[in-house]
Order: structure tokens, then C-alpha cells, then sequence
């Protein structure tokens, strides 16, 4: 279909997405300009060509019907146009968030209440809005179709990865009282790299060299933290110090790694089927992974009965193990590993699974996201044996938060203790000398 602001006479910078999008709140007549929007999409639906390309010109007579006889001016009349083009040739409403790089996550609770993330804060877009639950549905149905899904009363939650890698998850009645819910997590272009951390203050140039030689002398790690904390990120930059000639193999629900390593097997879970058969879990792939001839197993998240496989794998010698975990802390996150362990089924004391646990985890990595959005490293730990049928973590690094500025940024610093750890002697074995200044 061909573009219609080509077809109106309108300068191309004046149809920029910035004007679309920045200046709503400058229209004096918003209210009529979602009233004409809404009253073309619903137009077009009742004729049942609102995705029909080849009716394009049909399309474009309903809209100049529509707008015949208001006084608006070109970039108003240009804005109208653009929602219709984003209609019929993109994702609706949420087409001009899905291509801004800044918006790194869009939220939608209901037909007026959009709300993106952008440089770690929520705020609400007032400039975005759907006609009805049905304009919502059909947003989510258009964007899953080409993925062999949908979405309906009888299937009313979906959760899939965008052709551009965007994880996308829907919610509708009855499972969602309120209605469609829809949220994308959206795909980065570049991935971010330990400098991007150093820069932006996530951690310190000690730390990154800690970590760094902790994944270049195969320790366990898990990175622990909060929901949108970062802790796939860390993963992925944590991955980029392993040895190119190792064989690697990675274990996702869907696929959000991206190792550059030239020797990467990647794995993904398969959902239940229409007969209810054919499940493939993350528990199956760990299990087939150790036949794969490994050199690093990386799993992208830890959430139940796969837990005691992967332990099992890092006490028979697939060292240099990586995962993440939703956890609040380090110590939280060893409670949850214990209790996924008895989730399992499996008839072992709690002492022995402690002990399995001690043996298997080197370090535990925290990471959160603090009140300005910003996000930290704020707890590195080793896990270093048992105090009263407990497991104990010593943490090595932390940041120390002291107080909020008045215009909300976290004031805090990092801390190095005044400790070795035991795991500096592993590292220390393998041959890498990189952390006397640091710890000697």
C-alpha cells in the first residue's frame, strides 16, 4: 500500500515521528483529533478492510470523507494520517514506540492507560490510546499472527518472541479482570558491553576484572535479581569473556542470548501443543545438553525442577556454569535454589542438597534496579561453606547506598572488603595474575 502522507502535501521533516509523537500535547484539539481517529479505524472496520492493502484507495476516500469540513491544519491532518497508516501498515497505536529506540519497554493496562519505560523510569504516554478492548485484541492478534499464534477465550495468554527478538506477553479475559494487557520488552540493536557498564557506573573497573577472571577460571556463577533488574543483560556480558574455542551450549525458554563465541549451540523450550503433548522444558535441555559434549552450560534463568540437574552438571565437572535467578539478594536466591531442589521430587535430606549447593555455586552476582532507574551491581558473593546448617555467602564487593538527591538520584559507593577470597586461589591456579593489586 502506498503511503499516504506521500500523498498529502506536507514537508517530510514536518512528518517526522518526533512531530507525530512529541508534539500531541501541542493540539489544541486533541480530543477531536482521536475522536476522527477513532471514528476511520471504526469506519474501516465495519467495511472489513482495515488490513486489506489492495483497497487502499477505498481506504484513503473514507479518511477525506471523515475529514471533510474540519478546519485543521496539514500537520494535524497529517497526524490523523499516520495513525491510519500505522493501522494498516504497522502495530497501531504502539507502532511509533516499537520503532523509538529510547522506549526500551511498553505497557498497555487498558484502552487509555499506555505507559512506557525509557532510561529506567515508567511514565505514562498520554499521546497513545486504543478505540476499545477490541482495538487492543486485534493489535495483539496482527503482531503473534506471523508467529503461528493467537489469542482468544479459549487461549487467553500468549507469551512470544518478535521477529526482532522483543519479548511479547498478552493477557486477556477471562484470565485478565480488567481487560488486555500487553507488555513488550524490546529487543536491543547493540548489545551492551563491559564498558557500557563501566561508563554508566553500573559497576567498578575492580569488579569487571574480578568477574572477568571468575568466568575465564570456569567458576559457577548465578546473577540474581529483581524483575527488569538487568540480570540477562549481566549474562550476556558476563558470556563474552569466555575463551572463543570453547563449545558452549545455551538453555532458554526463548532465546534472548547472544554470544558472539564462534562455537554457540542454542537451545529453546517448546510449549504444549493443541493435543497437550510435545512439551519440551528447560529440565529435558539441561538433561540432553550434557550428552552435547559441553564446555560451558549457560541456562537463562533457574525457576524450578531443572535446578538439581544443573547442579548435578556443575558437581561432575561442567564447570564454568552461568544462569540467572529472580531473587531479591544472594542469600535469597540460595533459599530459592534449595526449595526448587525439593520441587523436584527428589528424596535428599536438606543437608545433602546444601552441601550439593556449596559444591556447585562459586559465586553469587546481585543486581538491581534502584529508585532513579539506574542499574547496579550491588553485591557480589562467594559462597564459602556452612554456619548452622545454613549455607554462608562472604560478599566480596557491594554498593552502599547513602541517600536520594532532591531531584530522586541514588547517592551511594562501592565497597571493596577487606577480604580474599578462596576462590582467588582457583583463579590464581589457572594461571591468571590479574587481581594482585587487588587482593594482595
Amino acid at each position: 500500500m502506498r503511503n499516504f502522507l506521500e500523498e498529502f502535501d506536507v514537508e517530510k521533516e514536518n512528518t517526522s515521528q518526533e512531530i507525530f509523537v512529541n508534539d500531541y500535547d501541542a493540539f489544541e484539539n486533541k480530543e477531536l483529533l482521536d475522536e476522527l481517529r477513532n471514528k476511520i479505524i471504526q469506519n474501516l472496520i465495519d467495511n472489513n478492510v482495515l488490513h486489506h492493502g489492495s483497497m487502499d484507495d477505498f481506504i484513503h476516500e473514507q479518511i477525506d470523507k471523515t475529514l471533510e469540513g474540519y478546519d485543521l491544519s496539514n500537520i494535524e491532518r497529517s497526524y490523523i494520517y499516520n495513525l491510519i497508516d500505522n493501522e494498516i501498515n504497522g502495530y497501531g497505536p504502539i507502532t511509533d514506540l516499537l520503532s523509538d529506540k529510547n522506549v526500551t519497554e511498553i505497557m498497555v493496562n487498558g484502552i487509555n492507560e499506555v505507559y512506557i519505560e525509557v532510561d529506567g523510569h515508567v511514565i505514562k504516554d498520554e499521546s497513545v490510546s486504543f478505540i476499545n478492548e477490541d482495538h487492543i485484541i486485534r493489535t495483539i492478534q496482527r503482531m503473534i499472527q506471523p508467529l503461528g499464534r493467537t489469542i482468544d477465550t479459549a487461549n487467553p495468554m500468549v507469551d512470544a518472541h518478535l521477529k526482532d527478538g522483543s519479548r511479547l506477553n498478552a493477557v486477556i479475559r477471562p484470565l485478565s479482570l480488567k481487560g488486555p494487557v500487553l507488555t513488550i520488552r524490546k529487543f536491543k540493536d547493540e548489545l551492551a558491553t563491559i564498558d557500557d557498564f563501566l561508563r554508566t557506573g553500573t559497576l567498578t573497573p575492580y569488579m569487571a576484572r574480578f568477574l572477568e577472571a571468575c568466568v575465564q577460571a570456569k567458576l559457577n556463577i548465578i546473577i540474581c535479581g529483581g524483575t527488569g533488574s538487568g540480570k540477562t543483560t549481566l549474562l550476556n556480558v558476563l558470556s563474552a569473556f569466555i575463551h572463543n574455542d570453547e563449545r558452549i551450549i545455551t538453555i532458554e525458554d526463548a532465546a534472548e542470548l547472544r554470544l558472539k563465541q564462534k562455537h554457540v549451540i542454542s537451545l529453546e523450550t517448546r510449549l504444549v501443543n493443541y493435543e497437550g503433548t510435545g512439551e519440551i522444558t528447560i529440565r529435558d535441555l539441561v538433561i540432553n545438553s550434557l550428552r552435547m559434549r559441553p564446555d560451558r552450560i549457560i541456562v537463562g534463568e533457574v525457576r524450578g525442577k531443572e535446578a538439581f540437574d544443573m547442579l548435578q552438571a556443575m558437581n561432575t565437572g561442567h564447570t564454568g556454569s552461568l544462569t540467572t535467578m529472580h531473587a531479591n539478594s544472594p542469600v535469597d536466591a540460595l533459599n530459592r535454589l534449595e526449595t526448587m531442589i525439593l520441587m523436584a521430587g527428589m528424596e535428599i535430606p536438606i543437608p545433602a542438597i546444601r552441601e550439593y549447593i556449596e559444591k556447585a555455586i562459586h559465586l553469587v552476582v546481585n543486581v538491581e534496579r534502584l529508585a532513579d532507574g539506574k542499574r547496579k551491581v550491588t553485591s557480589i558473593c562467594e559462597v564459602v561453606g556452612f554456619d548452622k546448617d545454613t549455607i554462608k555467602l562472604k560478599e566480596i564487593f557491594a554498593f552502599k547506598q547513602k541517600g536520594i538527591t532532591d531531584n530522586g538520584e541514588v547517592i551511594g559507593e562501592f565497597v571493596l572488603h577487606k577480604y580474599t577470597p578462596k576462590v582467588y586461589e582457583q583463579i590464581k591456579s589457572r594461571g591468571i595474575d590479574t587481581l594482585k593489586d587487588i587482593f594482595e
